[in-house]
């Protein structure tokens, strides 16, 4: 049985990493979050694209509001990673967020972080 989540080669995980990619090109940003990419800082035999985040407490107080945000990042990450080009992707919550359910803010981040996605350029074909 395969499973469906996000391996440790696919995320960020050092501070100096996060420091390069928030220091390089950003992709999108909409009224949560804000995505840069940078070219990978770790050369490796097999690249791909790494996920880091950024959930500062002073925009989302509640553990379980940061939580599920970081949930939901994942999840789009993981389901369109195998099309972006090797890098470094950073998503950061920029703004407070509202309260409200649980459910809506799912679906709302979810709607915004896919959307971010798909703009990052795809990988090209061999």
């Amino acid at each position: 049985m395969s499973r469906t989540t996000l391996p440790a080669e696919a995320r960020m995980h050092r501070p100096s990493e996060f420091a390069a990619a928030l220091k390089g090109r950003r992709l999108a940003r909409g009224a949560f979050f804000i995505v840069t990419s940078a070219a990978q800082t770790v050369p490796s035999d097999a690249p791909q694209a790494r996920l880091g985040m950024v959930i500062p407490k002073r925009h989302a107080a509640r553990a379980a509001t940061r939580n599920a945000l970081k949930r939901v990042i994942r999840e789009s990450f993981r389901a369109c990673r195998r099309g972006l080009p090797p890098a470094d992707y950073v998503v950061r919550l920029h703004s407070r967020v509202p309260a409200s359910s649980l459910t809506a803010l799912k679906r709302v981040a979810r709607t915004e972080v896919d959307a971010h996605f798909a703009r990052a350029p795809r990988k090209e074909r061999p």
